[in-house]
C-alpha cells in the first residue's frame, strides 16, 4: 500500500492510494501518526480496501501534499553510513552506526518551501531513505528480526547546516534541526511493497544538475542492522522515523561547490518511492 496525507498544514487528510486514486481514510483513522501504526491501522486499511468501503477524496489533485506521516515521536539519523560519503568528507568508515537525533518539528511536506536559516553560510542537501517504524522494537536479538518492525519507507531530505553542525559547539543536532529541515514523502510505501531496502537507487539534483546518484547497497550498515543496533540503546516506537544516511555528492564534500541559497530548487528521487521537489527561501 501507499499512504499519503493531503491538505493544508495541520489539517492534512489521510489517504491510501489505490490504482492512482487517493481514497479517503477518515472513516478508518484521523491521521497517519503513532497511534495509527500502534493500533494496527495498516491492517484496518487493508480490510477496508478489500471491502470496497472507502471512497475517493474529492479534489485530491488540487490539494497540497503533506508529509506521509504525522509528526513522529522521534527522528533518529545515521551519519556517515555510505562509504563514498565518508570518504568525501575525510572521515573514517565507522565501526558502529553514528547516531544523532533531529527535532521532529522539522518534518514538512515533500513540495513545501525549505528555509535557509538566518546567518547560514553552509546549508547542504542529503537525500536519504527514510524508514518508519510500525511496531515497538526493543532489545532485538538479531538483525534478522528487524525488518518485521518496519511500517514502510519514504524519500527523506536530511537538510543540514554544516557550520552550525560542525563549527558551532562540537555536536550535530543544531545543524540538523533548523526549521523545515526534513521534507518527507510524497508517499509512505509499506514494507511489503519494497522487496529489498538494500536495492534502491536514490538521487538528488540542485537546479537541474545531478549532485547525488547512489544506491542503498552501498550503506555501511544496512536497514536491518541499524534497527537492531538502535534497539539495543533505546525503544523504537510506532511512527518513529529513521534517516539512514546519504551517498556522496553533498556540497561539503565537493571543493568549491556552492551551498544552498534562496531560490535554489532541489529534487530528490528514490526508485519506487517517488520524487520530491523543494524550493529554498531565506528565513
Amino acid at each position: 500500500m501507499r499512504f499519503a496525507r493531503l491538505g493544508p498544514v495541520g489539517a492534512e487528510i489521510p489517504t491510501v492510494i489505490v490504482d492512482g486514486t487517493h481514497l479517503d481514510l477518515r472513516p478508518v483513522t484521523a491521521d497517519l501518526g503513532p497511534a495509527f501504526f500502534a493500533g494496527g491501522g495498516p491492517d484496518a486499511v487493508r480490510s477496508a480496501v478489500a471491502a470496497g468501503s472507502l471512497v475517493p477524496l474529492e479534489g485530491a489533485a488540487d490539494l497540497r501534499v503533506g508529509a506521509p506521516i504525522a509528526r513522529p515521536g522521534k527522528i533518529l539519523c545515521i551519519g556517515l553510513n555510505y562509504r563514498d560519503h565518508a570518504a568525501e568528507t575525510g572521515a573514517a568508515i565507522p565501526e558502529e552506526p553514528v547516531l544523532f537525533m533531529k527535532d521532529p518539528s522539522t518534518v514538512v511536506g515533500p513540495f513545501d518551501t525549505v528555509y535557509v536559516p538566518r546567518k547560514s553560510v553552509k546549508t547542504d542537501w542529503e537525500v536519504e531513505l527514510g524508514v518508519v517504524i510500525g511496531t515497538k522494537a526493543r532489545y532485538l536479538d538479531s538483525p534478522e528480526q528487524a525488518l518485521a518492525h518496519v511500517a514502510g519507507y519514504a524519500v527523506s531530505h536530511d537538510v543540514s547546516e554544516r557550520e552550525f553542525q560542525l563549527e558551532r559547539g562540537g555536536q550535530w543536532d543544531k545543524g540538523k534541526s533548523c526549521e523545515t529541515f526534513n521534507p518527507l514523502g510524497p508517499e509512505l510505501v509499506t514494507a511489503d511493497e519494497v522487496a529489498d531496502p538494500q536495492d534502491l537507487r536514490l538521487s538528488l539534483s540542485v537546479n537541474g544538475t545531478v549532485r547525488q546518484d547512489g544506491t542503498t547497497a552501498d550503506m555501511v550498515f544496512g536497514v536491518a542492522h541499524v534497527i537492531w543496533y538502535l534497539s539495543q540503546f533505546l525503544v523504537l516506537e510506532p511512527g518513529d522515523l529513521i534517516n539512514t544516511g546519504t551517498p556522496a555528492g553533498v556540497a561539503m564534500g565537493i571543493e568549491g561547490q556552492p551551498y544552498l541559497r534562496a531560490g535554489d530548487v532541489v529534487e530528490l528521487t528514490i526508485a519506487g518511492l517517488g520524487t520530491a521537489r523543494q524550493t529554498f527561501e531565506q528565513a
